[in-house]
């Protein structure tokens, strides 16, 4: 059953595209409010409204909100690749593959990391919604490497508290074209929702703070290992951050590589890689460090850059 919300637009509001003011007012992401707004269910002062129109405050305000969805499920599938590298009563670390999610969510139908480690026996914290329950982070779908997942509540609370106050060490292996300058350096610019395109993010103005420190590793006659390390974690931080440098991952069209350079490297995603992942142990607090080799595909088209320079 839909739901309709009728209000005044807030002060605080005025001048905010629709889907960026009424995303913040009513707690949906920018994609729900437009899919709402392009339904004809958002109108202001009698007229509908468009994603991109203005909110002008005290104008008269009308949502219609769908019906809920039904809740997501997490259903136990073995994960080809899906490895474990380490477990004990209260974490569980991976090694995840290239075209797994962490979880499940509307929209996805392929494989995830909770549903593999659930027909594999591993029983996880029951804290976090349904279908996330023991995710404490994330890896993107087309990115590998090493993830930890929460067993115990106990672990999960102090897990999602570490990655919150940024005292977990995230360190990605990342090949981006060209050769950033200088080699060693820190990316500090705030990122939001791309402002024309909605399944992407982007560098802009009153974003959500972003810090990436890099050092080049390895420098080829058209690309550049980089080591990555997060300071905040961001959706896409590191792939929107090296393609505002214009130094994208190698593979990355979404974020403007050079499609010639992906197919000669036989690279059909970004070539970024979670390399390792340290933190301090629930259990004890003893610090523990886990890492993840190159997957193949990724090691290939290394050897392939070595090759040419």
């Amino acid at each position: 059953m839909s739901d309709l919300r009728t209000l005044p637009v807030p002060d605080g509001l005025d001048g905010m595209r629709v889907d960026a003011g009424l995303s913040k007012l009513l707690g949906l992401s920018r994609t729900a409010v437009a899919a709402i707004a392009e339904a004809g269910d958002v109108v202001i002062d009698g007229r509908p409204a468009g994603k991109s129109d203005r909110l002008v405050a005290g104008t008269w305000l009308e949502v219609t909100l769908p019906a809920p969805e039904r809740p997501v499920e997490m259903i136990p599938v073995p994960v080809e690749g899906l490895r474990i590298i380490f477990e004990d009563d209260d974490i569980v670390v991976v090694d995840k593959p290239v075209g797994v999610a962490a979880h499940p969510s509307p929209g996805w139908t392929g494989p995830t990391v909770i549903g593999g480690l659930a027909a594999a026996g591993v029983r996880v914290s029951t804290s976090g919604a349904a279908e996330r329950q023991g995710v404490v982070h994330r890896l993107d779908v087309g990115t590998t490497g090493v993830m930890v997942v929460a067993k115990s509540e106990y672990a999960y609370t102090v897990l999602k508290r570490a990655f919150k106050e940024r005292t977990v060490d995230k360190i990605y292996h990342a090949v981006v074209q060209g050769h950033p300058d200088p080699s060693t350096g820190t990316i500090d610019a705030p990122i939001d929702r791309h402002p024309k395109h909605d399944y992407k993010f982007a560098v802009v103005a009153l974003g959500k703070p972003s810090v990436t420190h890099y050092t080049v590793l390895e420098a080829f006659r058209a690309a550049s290992l980089v080591e990555v390390k997060l300071e905040t974690g961001r959706t896409h931080q590191i792939r929107v951050h090296f393609s505002a440098l214009r130094h994208p991952c190698v593979g990355d069209l979404t974020y403007g590589a050079d499609p010639v350079l992906a197919k000669r490297l036989g690279v059909t995603r970004q070539w970024l890689h979670a390399w390792s992942l340290g933190f301090e142990h629930p259990a004890d607090g003893r610090w523990v460090e886990f890492t993840s080799e190159y997957p193949e595909d990724l090691a290939v088209a290394l050897e392939g850059l070595r090759a040419e320079s």
